[in-house]
């Protein structure tokens, strides 16, 4: 029977903790602070503790968090900031908004990654910073992007936007870079019930900097020391956060048997199951497979009830909007086969083991159809 597997549930894991998210968002309403205040410096207390750090800075989005961070570390026009180009829009989105460069460097292909051993040869007098985007979930080689920053003075800016909770040699991502970007995004391992992000670091004028910047560049109010950005996390969310907080590890517990999982019961098929390097903790955000099929894969999983999803289709140096920086076809070999060959499959905390079973026996049905034709 035809069953109907989602990419992920987000109502399912709302209905295991309901009552809690409940008495949270009305100890906000009646506290009357509906804006900033205590419910977020519980959470920003919380989240840094949580990743060993020693400031956390909540603000409205993953987005906001990376542009802050930038702007606080005084990127602007004509700097250079080297990043992936295999990661979701916004990572060179906020290079470009503050007048920045991004310079790209393609992918390592086991973990998605950015390809460490291929950045020293792009870093030049301009260039200020390394984003390292901990994709998928698994952190990238921490070690020698700071290695590199160390040696020619950058800054190490961490997204960290789909790794809350994973670990690199014992140490929480975020802790390790000048600072560490969180989305709060729905989706995510640690999601809320809308928007928000975070910003952890151990630089105390930074922090400082950053928490000016978030409220319109003011401290006192009404007092504009800089330009800053109406970016704060709402009191609301953060609440509901913190209730997620405390299940958060588990969550990610359960991600891993599931990734687990899939990878024994997919192991003799045509595909490339998820890589995790033995000195990290991967808390696979999402399950990725390549497939030399993906798109007839995408196909016959849909019309059996199953959801996939495709991250992502176009490698940012190929996007239409960065035409200009003269990134040829085949310049970033690794990441553009990566966008036809990649493909998502169902894992959340919540799935049940029958149905992940369900999606590896559609999965298995799909190949052994292909033998047969």
């Amino acid at each position: 029977m035809t069953q109907n597997i989602q990419l992920i549930d987000l109502k399912r894991q709302y209905e295991s903790i309901k009552d809690e998210i409940r008495t949270s968002v009305f100890d906000v309403l009646d506290s009357g602070n509906y804006i900033l205040g205590p419910h977020v410096q519980k959470l920003e207390q919380e989240i840094a503790d949580y990743c060993g750090a020693q400031y956390a800075i909540g603000v409205a989005n993953g987005t906001d968090a990376l542009l802050l961070s930038l702007d606080a570390l005084g990127i602007g026009p004509g700097d250079e900031v080297i990043t992936t180009p295999f990661t979701f829009f916004a990572t060179a989105e906020v290079i470009s908004q503050l007048g920045a460069i991004p310079v790209f460097i393609d992918i390592d292909p086991k973990t998605y990654n950015i390809d460490c051993s291929k950045i020293e040869h792009s870093i030049t007098e301009k260039t200020k910073a390394i984003i390292p985007v901990h994709i998928f979930g698994q952190p990238a080689n921490m070690d020698e992007i700071l290695l590199l920053a160390d040696k020619y003075n950058l800054h190490v800016i961490e997204d960290a936007c789909q790794a809350i909770g994973s670990e690199y040699k014992g140490k929480r991502i975020g802790s390790m870079g000048t600072v560490g970007c969180f989305s709060f995004f729905p989706t995510k391992n640690l999601g809320g019930y809308g928007d928000g992000g975070i910003i952890v670091t151990n630089d105390e004028q930074l922090a400082k900097r950053l928490r000016i910047l978030r409220a319109h560049g003011s401290n006192p109010k009404y007092y504009h020391s800089m330009i800053g950005y109406n970016s704060r996390l709402d009191p609301l969310q953060a609440a509901m956060l913190s209730v997620k907080l405390k299940y958060l590890d588990g969550w990610n517990t359960r991600r891993k048997e599931l990734s687990l999982r899939y990878n024994e019961a997919l192991k003799d098929l045509p595909i490339t199951c998820p890589y995790a390097e033995d000195d990290r903790r991967h808390v696979y955000h999402l399950y990725i497979i390549q497939s030399d099929n993906r798109n007839e894969l995408i196909s016959y999983l849909e019309n059996n009830g199953v959801a996939s999803g495709v991250y992502y289709p176009v490698p940012l140096h190929r996007q239409e909007v960065y035409s200009d920086l003269g990134y040829q076809e085949g310049s970033m070999p690794v990441s553009e086969e990566a966008s036809k060959r990649t493909l998502a499959l169902p894992l959340y905390p919540e799935m049940t083991d029958g149905e992940q079973n369900y999606v590896i026996s559609i999965v298995r049905n799909f190949f052994e159809k292909k033998v047969s034709q």
